[in-house]
């Protein structure tokens, strides 16, 4: 134990030479952002330049190079790019919708570490179409995808060309758009660039392959030309007003008609801490959960969409790991519609987060919402608090604390209580999260505990986790022990009573191809069990992975798992004749996947996990095909066909989920999608269709319809429905207007 301490300590202390940086200068000429280097002071500032790849290779400079300038004034920090290309390059995007992302789409990103932590950044970036995209980065941009969230929103001001040879694009952030500790002398900066002409991604801070591109372990220092002042007071005030028509017509309810109004308020109590305040909230302008085919035991995890919960979001979120999570702020304002079986908005009364930097070293989190009652769940009106803080350690590792508490102050259902209710649901936390400097090595170690009023023993989750990450090898390992009585009721847990051992190794070969960039070998094992019924799950996987140079992926496991049922199950999930508990199955399966070219105008993505399935056979495929009408929509086709033979007497099935989507930008403020998907394992067809102004910056109008219809003729509750028969329809008419006062 004293040995793995001093490893710890010793990776997060590691000594990292400190690459060349970018000085930059106040000016006071007036700048207009048109993409245009008229202004002056564009040709006295320092040039960022010489990028390297980052891919296909990171040991050459890149092909196509990329020039940056800064500068700033009181209000403003504004930045003017140069990125040079070939005369008969052709550019790509996915549509004119704002937050694009992908690997194949022309780019130019901007990072800030406003605090020099290697932990945290703001993110802005365009394409040679003008299209922005800003974003958070969290936990260093160590490799999830959920490091970068491009759901945070802000007003910020860019504009871009195209021209021979080159495009070009200027921003202006606002100051007041960004959270820092003024008396910096610098901050971290990296910038970096895709190129899909030849499938080239380049950075200004060179950042080894193995890593992620929004790495936080390698940035440079933009230098102040004098330590920067408070920004000064920042209040915005963002309304809303919505009307709404709703159709029940499986309750044979009238049509109804509502009007609401609410909003929220960001006050920033210093440079870097911000209050977010909530009134009313209404999130129907958030578009429905992409559905999935549940052939799962346990509860599916749909990612957090709504704004007010997402700046700072990793403060409350990453506790915890995948599938164990002690806070998951969906559990606020959403309850389960028993009809559709989808995901519905329950309504917030009020609330308040304070959240940001009191220092360099030292985040802190606070959460309270009073959500209102749901009858149809006997769902009181309940108050819901978090608290964390996270200290830096080290160079890039923390240590954090969480505490819940989930407890209605009046049981306005039963009228059990009315005042000092005891009915309560806490869990109290401790996370270290490791980041070495350099970021090879990387781990979370935590544990959790939850409190109720009937308090039992086994109340506990703990896990450790080290992950190692070199050019040629990939090792990480898991451990988990999950107490029989752990209830994170504002959490995610997916199961609990079990302990849990999962290691994996990857091994990577870099060939001279012009066709693989990367290959490799990897072996991977996951054992799961309990002290009452012993092993109860396991896989056993070898897998190989290839990435092309075209930036097209195949990856493929040969797997053997095995689970024992500690409770009764229909492998169909759609009320067929039940396993047996007490009874378990060891399968082979194979799972493969191959992700095509994005860059070409018809792109896809295909995925197999086939093979034996409990005590018979499943076939199963699943993925998008995408076409790109550049640049105006993208016209896409979400699939999952799952094909289950169980021998007699159990149910057979052949489950079809089909999801065409249409998202058709009529400009960079003009937005409309369309959204349908047909599911007959739950008999349901959803059709989704929003259209967005965005009419000033942060400020839009939305109108949003909704409709649910049966997929095939049911008896339900006594009565016969007919195939395409509708259950609930909604509109909805909502406006919004970010107000800086």
């Amino acid at each position: 134990m004293g040995r793995l301490l001093f490893l710890l300590l010793v990776c997060s202390v590691q000594v990292w030479a400190q690459l060349p940086g970018l000085n930059i200068k106040k000016t006071a000429e007036r700048i207009v952002v048109d993409a245009e280097m008229n202004e002056a002071v564009w040709r006295d500032a320092e040039v960022a330049n010489h990028f390297k790849q980052f891919f296909p290779f990171d040991s050459s400079y890149a092909q196509a190079q990329t020039e940056v300038r800064m500068t700033y004034d009181d209000s403003f920090i504004y930045l003017y790019a140069i990125l040079h290309s070939k005369e008969k390059d052709t550019y790509v995007t996915p549509s004119l919708r704002r937050d694009f992302r992908g690997e194949a789409n022309d780019s130019f990103v901007v990072q800030f570490d406003t605090f020099k932590d290697n932990t945290n950044s703001f993110q802005f970036g365009v394409n040679p179409y003008g299209v922005q995209r800003e974003g958070l980065v969290a936990n260093g941009g160590s490799g999830a995808q959920s490091d970068l969230s491009l759901n945070w929103d802000n007003k910020w001001y860019s504009e871009a060309k195209i021209l021979d040879g080159k495009w070009v694009c200027e921003f202006a952030i606002p100051f007041k758009s960004l959270r820092y500790k003024h008396g910096l002398s610098s901050w971290n900066v990296n910038f970096y660039r895709i190129n899909s002409a030849n499938a080239e991604r380049s950075t200004w801070a060179p950042i080894p392959r193995n890593f992620p591109l929004i790495s936080l372990a390698f940035t440079r220092p933009l230098i102040w030309d004098k330590p920067l002042d408070k920004p000064g007071s920042n209040v915005s005030l963002i309304p809303y007003a919505a009307a709404r028509i709703n159709q029940n017509f499986e309750k044979n309810e009238p049509q109804s008609e509502s009007f609401a109004w609410g909003g929220d308020a960001k006050i920033a109590l210093g440079p870097a801490l911000n209050l977010d305040l909530t009134i009313n909230p209404d999130f129907s302008q958030v578009e429905v959960d992409q559905q999935v085919t549940n052939l799962d035991r346990f509860e599916i995890f749909f990612p957090e969409r709504r704004q007010f919960f997402l700046e700072n979001a990793d403060l409350f979120s990453d506790f915890g790991g995948e599938g164990m999570r002690p806070f998951f702020s969906r559990r606020i304002g959403v309850t389960r519609d028993q009809n559709t079986g989808q995901n519905v908005e329950n309504p917030i009364y009020f609330g308040a987060r304070l959240s940001g930097k009191v220092n360099n070293n030292l985040r802190v989190g606070l959460l309270t919402m009073q959500a209102g009652e749901d009858r149809n769940n006997n769902l009181p009106s309940t108050n819901y608090t978090v608290a964390t803080f996270q200290r830096k350690l080290f160079a890039r590792s923390n240590i954090g604390m969480i505490f819940i508490n989930k407890q209605a102050f009046q049981d306005s259902i039963g009228a059990d209580f009315l005042v000092s209710p005891q009915k309560f649901n806490r869990v109290i936390g401790l996370d270290y999260n490791l980041a070495s400097k350099d970021n090879r090595w990387n781990g979370k170690f935590y544990y959790h505990r939850s409190l109720t009023n009937n308090q039992t023993d086994s109340a506990f989750a703990m896990s450790a986790r080290l992950a190692y990450n070199t050019l040629r090898w990939e090792v990480s390992g898991t451990a988990m022990n999950i107490g029989a009585n752990y209830n994170p009721e504002v959490g995610f847990a997916r199961r609990k009573d079990y302990m849990r051992l999962a290691p994996t190794t990857w091994y990577n070969f870099y060939p001279q191809s012009r066709i693989i960039n990367n290959h490799g070998p990897g072996l991977d094992f996951d054992v799961i069990g309990n002290k009452k019924y012993g092993i109860t799950d396991y896989d056993f996987n070898f897998m190989y992975r290839i990435r092309f140079q075209s930036t097209a992926q195949f990856n493929i496991r040969l797997r053997q798992e095995y689970v024992y049922l500690f409770s009764a199950f229909d492998p169909t999930n759609t009320g067929g004749l039940e396993l047996a508990n007490g009874t378990d199955y060891t399968n082979k399966v194979v799972v493969a996947n191959y992700f095509s070219d994005a860059r070409k105008k018809f792109f896809f993505d295909i995925a197999t996990r086939s093979g034996e399935y409990f005590n018979g056979n499943r076939l199963n495929f699943s993925g998008t095909i995408n076409y790109r009408a550049q640049p105006y929509a993208v016209l896409s086709l979400n699939y999952s066909y799952n094909k289950i033979n169980l021998p007699a007497p159990y149910k057979s099935a052949e489950l079809v989920l089909v999801g065409p989507r249409f998202d058709i930008t009529f400009s960079r403020n003009v937005f409309w999608t369309t959204f349908v998907q047909y599911n007959n394992q739950i008999n349901n067809v959803n059709i989704n269709s929003r259209l967005q102004w965005r009419f000033r910056p942060v400020s839009d109008l939305f109108i949003s319809y909704t409709d649910n219809y049966f997929a095939s003729d049911e008896l339900k509750d006594g009565i016969q429905y007919q195939s395409w028969q509708p259950k609930l329809r909604a509109i909805v008419l909502k406006f919004t207007y970010w107000l800086n006062l």
